[in-house]
């Protein structure tokens, strides 16, 4: 494949996987060169060919001006020949990594792609997973060879969902190559789109690892933050107002406690511990860090269990609201959100438990978690969880808060928005 015939659009490029990562990335090609978005998923696929994002992070507009076939026909993929592979990569529930996605990315790959072909793989896997676990099935199903029939790449994807500022273009993106010519195409397609351009990785293992360490790094600094909380906590000090003070050094990482949810943080590092594991090496500080991050919904649910202990003599009885269910503020993508976590331990301890967020869809909570948004706030809760500060609770007032709770109820903000608003109530936060 020539670089010239995508540029001439007598090529084209395919994205497989159309979640939060492939749609952007395929809308933002479409706007120069001709693309074919595919995934498995026919309903979301005629959802945008009608122009709505099933993600909810795009609107109408930005499939305007865009040469884009969306299809779920493996048939059409065979037009491409440069194909981006972006699809999830979670963990089950044994926190070892769930290739499936990739790997069926790879056989739908293996029966379409021809010699010249390019293959890009954005989804986060451990390094060697490309090499080791990909792309021997399209070696196997295509009877090609890497290198020397088609070329391979790895491109880290670095979307971070309901960022407005840190877009596509606006992140610089690492890119690798198979070998020194499929490296130098990789590179100028992606800068077709990247403007603030491109970081040559030495090899594919050198990009796998590095997107890899990027949220692992994130996460241990999570675990410090919420581990100094529970220890603050004990000595009756305010975690937000350590931050604060701490954060007037230039130097300070300004890194908070919370929930460590959605599909990237509380994930990646298990991709990491796993391959180190099976080198014969066991990771210490990476997974103890999991183990805290991992253990504070338990760790919440207890505190205002507690709390409710004390004040009220019928556990069954008890009311708890919880605010907001994503696993990020603003956004809709309940995947991996450790407040069902908190809820699922809130109600093991016989607790009545509402639930409510403006962005989440009650369905997919029930289908997901086997929890529904409840339609109508009470006035008698003997606490009150803020999991997640959606923009719509940040003009919440002490009066609200005294109006939906019992006099003796707790108010546990774990993001801290509320620490100079609640006075009424008795306040806690991480």
């Amino acid at each position: 494949m020539k670089y010239q015939d995508l540029i001439d659009k007598k090529e084209t490029l395919a994205v497989i996987g159309l979640g939060y990562v492939g749609l952007p990335i395929a809308l933002e090609f479409a706007k120069k060169i001709k693309v074919i978005g595919f995934d498995i998923n026919a309903k979301r696929v005629e959802m945008m060919r009608n122009k709505i994002d099933p993600s909810q992070e795009m609107d109408a507009d930005a499939f305007e001006n865009c040469d884009i076939e969306f299809t779920n026909n493996l048939d059409d993929l065979k037009q491409a020949a440069f194909y981006i592979v972006a699809v999830p990569t979670p963990v089950d529930e044994h926190n070892v990594p769930d290739l499936v996605p990739v790997k069926r990315a790879s056989e739908t790959i293996g029966k379409v792609i021809k010699k010249g072909d390019y293959v890009v793989f954005e989804s986060t896997v451990y390094p060697g997973c490309t090499e080791e676990d990909c792309l021997p099935i399209i070696e196997k199903l295509s009877g090609l060879k890497n290198i020397i029939d088609f070329k391979s790449g790895y491109s880290p994807e670095r979307i971070n969902p309901g960022d407005k500022d840190h877009t596509l273009a606006k992140i610089i993106k690492v890119v690798s190559g198979c070998d020194a010519e499929s490296l130098d195409l990789v590179a100028k397609v992606y800068e077709l789109v990247v403007m603030a351009g491109v970081h040559k990785a030495s090899s594919i293992k050198v990009a796998e690892a590095a997107k890899i360490i990027e949220n692992t790094q994130r996460d241990l600094n999570i675990a410090l933050m919420n581990e100094l909380s529970i220890i603050f906590d004990r000595m009756g000090i305010n975690t937000f107002e350590v931050l604060e003070a701490a954060g007037t050094k230039w130097n300070f990482l300004k890194f908070q406690p919370g929930l460590v949810g959605g599909h990237c943080i509380g994930v990646d590092p298990y991709y990491l511990t796993y391959k180190s594991s099976e080198l014969g090496y066991d990771s210490q500080v990476i997974l103890a860090g999991r183990v805290i991050n991992d253990g504070m919904s338990g760790y919440i649910a207890k505190k205002v269990l507690q709390h409710i202990i004390q004040n009220n003599s019928n556990i069954k009885s008890a009311k708890v609201l919880v605010m907001g269910a994503t696993f990020k503020e603003n956004l809709s993508d309940i995947r991996n959100s450790k407040v069902a976590d908190v809820v699922k331990e809130l109600q093991s301890y016989s607790l009545n438990v509402d639930v409510t967020d403006p962005h989440a869809s009650g369905e997919e909570l029930l289908h997901e978690y086997g929890f529904d948004l409840t339609t109508e706030v009470a006035k008698n809760y003997d606490a009150v969880i803020i999991a997640v500060p959606h923009n719509e609770y940040k003009t919440l007032d002490d009066a609200y808060f005294a109006g939906i709770t019992k006099p003796e109820a707790m108010i546990a903000d774990l993001k801290g928005i509320y620490r100079k608003t609640v006075k009424s109530r008795l306040y806690w936060s991480l």
